[in-house]
């Protein structure tokens, strides 16, 4: 199945590493021009070294004013990758307001901020548009010492349902991806724990974490016409992890 995305202009956030910078490799591949944001402005100059073309733009999402004001004015896209997040591992009982709020800020607020965006821009345009946000198997699953992380993840589903239902007149589509624990740097901050690595592991099915091209297959694919009727869901990228 040839998926293309010529034409088209996509924004992709925490884009400097993991998921999204591989997300921006096959996005540009796929033939769409693409807006990387990262907070981290060494990864952006190295992932412009690789892909030449792309729009790099460093920004911390997790500052309402300054993403605002960097990405008020960024022009029209048709494709959004809300991928941005931070993991910050606390047991429930000693997780800090500062932690907490990191993770709000980043993972969950700047998806309705950047969204806002990117979906005024396109109902402005009058075009369609697809929108995929990169969401977590423990979402609907619990794993301990992930309590402000899993919140974020499962309030992330639900905010991509009311998304669906509120721009779906407006033809633009709203979906997730649910992966277990993928082989990035964020995720090797749980695999790096041999007891919770066996113990996930044990559970799933195919007996294995995913590989950063099983996420991105399926964000192409929700991105893409191809998934035309599909909105408000999700696609599990978990091994079969919830099956068992």
């Amino acid at each position: 199945m040839q998926i293309s995305f010529r034409g088209l202009r996509a924004l992709v956030t925490g884009a400097g590493k993991g998921i999204g910078r591989d997300t921006v490799k096959a996005l540009q591949d796929s033939g769409a021009q693409v807006v990387a944001v990262s907070r981290t402005n060494e990864d952006l100059v190295s992932l412009s070294k690789e892909c030449p073309g792309i729009e790099p733009i460093c920004v911390d999402l997790g500052d309402w004013e300054a993403t605002e004001r960097v990405l008020g004015n960024v022009g029209p896209v048709d494709l959004l990758v809300n991928n941005a997040a931070v993991l910050l591992i606390q047991p429930f009982l000693e997780v800090s307001k500062e932690a907490f709020d990191r993770t709000i800020n980043v993972n969950l607020r700047s998806v309705f901020q950047v969204s806002q965006i990117v979906a005024r821009g396109m109902i402005a345009r009058g075009v369609p548009g697809s929108i995929v946000n990169v969401s977590s198997m423990v979402s609907r699953a619990t794993i301990a010492n992930l309590a402000s992380y899993s919140s974020t993840k499962g309030a992330m589903d639900m905010l991509t349902k009311v998304m669906a239902l509120e721009l779906g007149p407006h033809k633009i589509r709203v979906n997730t991806v649910n992966p277990t624990v993928v082989l990035t740097p964020m995720g090797r901050k749980v695999s790096a724990v041999p007891e919770l690595t066996q113990a996930l592991k044990q559970r799933t099915p195919l007996k294995k974490f995913a590989e950063v091209e099983d996420v991105i297959y399926s964000i192409l694919f929700l991105l893409s016409d191809k998934s035309a009727m599909t909105s408000g869901s999700g696609i599990l990228v978990d091994g079969g992890y919830l099956a068992s």
